[in-house]
């Protein structure tokens, strides 16, 4: 395969004008002209107005692009302002502050908004006054949307970012089956093990969402995958994932990039990232076998592995040190508990 993956993206030091650059640093992509315009669109459809006030909390140093996003709705809305992915009761206050009605967030981050109003502030949701939640940069649980809506009786609707740029392209209901783009063009599917569009109606089977704008040249591959049951005529909001990144708390993680940090830490024999969602939140974990015993209970090569992955992502990872020693050596695993993340090795797949 020659399309593109998120690991082999031709931009960094070629790229010129205003980038975008991802948490890690490893994906470096122009913002075409269009990306804010787009952005605008997707906006609209998904029901802003210029009677709102958006506030959008996400992250901002490479995806989601929240000032992208704020930039966007303020040509399209009364005001936006990008607060980012911050405590919720100051989210709450900065809500509040704004005269919010419409909030741009992650699934997750207006689920634990949503249950720390209940729970810890003692809050009613409709005190905010919402009309428009915008759901963005995550695989969604089952009946979040739905509930959201209930509780905060606003409208709930999905939003697809290009992975590489964090423009918004596509947008969808609760109760819509496929995504709808800004525009023609823009995103398409195609097998996981091989370069070529697919052509509706779709055949059963597993599928990888690729975006098509013009302004990358050639099919880029998300990541995102879907299982298409057959006879689908549009593109299904995202699933699963696939690759060698792994999507946790809106921001893809590398897998090479851990195994090889932890390559040079000496005396790690296996190690295996499992990432689960209990509650609101994704959390993840790197459990490590040692091939000493003398290092299973040493606090330093811990703090080493700690050290490794801060300096990896910003995304927090709990080192678990496993208590038996394995003294034989075996590759890195993945264990998604979510059931997003299908597998690394996209022609296994296929």
């Amino acid at each position: 395969m020659s399309w593109p993956t998120r690991a082999a993206y031709p931009g960094g030091r070629s790229a010129a004008g205003l980038l975008a650059v991802s948490p890690e640093g490893e994906l470096v992509a122009p913002l075409a002209p269009a990306a804010r315009e787009l952005t605008a669109e997707t906006l609209r459809a998904a029901g802003i107005g210029e009677r709102d006030r958006v506030v959008v909390a996400l992250n901002d140093d490479g995806e989601p692009a929240g000032s992208l996003i704020a930039q966007a709705a303020a040509d399209v809305a009364q005001a936006a302002a990008s607060v980012g992915p911050r405590g919720r009761m100051r989210l709450h206050t900065a809500l509040e502050a704004v005269g919010a009605t419409a909030l741009v967030t992650t699934p997750t981050g207006a689920m634990d908004l949503l249950a720390r109003l209940h729970l810890e502030f003692l809050l009613d949701p409709l005190d905010l006054e919402l009309r428009h939640i915008l759901l963005v940069g995550e695989i969604a649980s089952s009946n979040s949307a739905r509930q959201l809506a209930t509780e905060f009786e606003a409208s709930v609707r999905e939003v697809y970012a290009d992975p590489f740029t964090g423009a918004l392209l596509a947008q969808r209901g609760p109760s819509d089956a496929a995504l709808t783009p800004a525009r023609e063009g823009l995103l398409g599917l195609a097998p996981v093990g091989k370069d070529a569009l697919l052509e509706a109606p779709y055949d059963a089977g597993l599928a990888e969402l690729v975006v098509t704008a013009p302004w990358h040249g050639e099919p880029l591959r998300t990541g995102h995958a879907v299982r298409l049951a057959g006879g689908e005529t549009g593109v299904p909001a995202p699933a699963h994932t696939v690759g060698e990144h792994v999507l946790v708390r809106g921001r893809w993680v590398s897998v090479p990039k851990i195994s090889a940090a932890l390559a040079r830490i000496d005396g790690v024999a296996r190690w295996d990232l499992r990432i689960r969602r209990e509650g609101t939140l994704d959390a993840a974990a790197l459990h490590v076998s040692f091939n000493r015993g003398t290092l299973v209970k040493n606090p330093m090569w811990k703090a080493r592995i700690a050290q490794a992955l801060y300096a990896l992502t910003p995304v927090a990872i709990e080192v678990v040190v496993e208590p038996e020693v394995a003294e034989e050596r075996r590759p890195g695993t993945v264990t998604d508990q979510r059931g997003h993340h299908l597998g690394r090795d996209r022609a296994q797949l296929s």
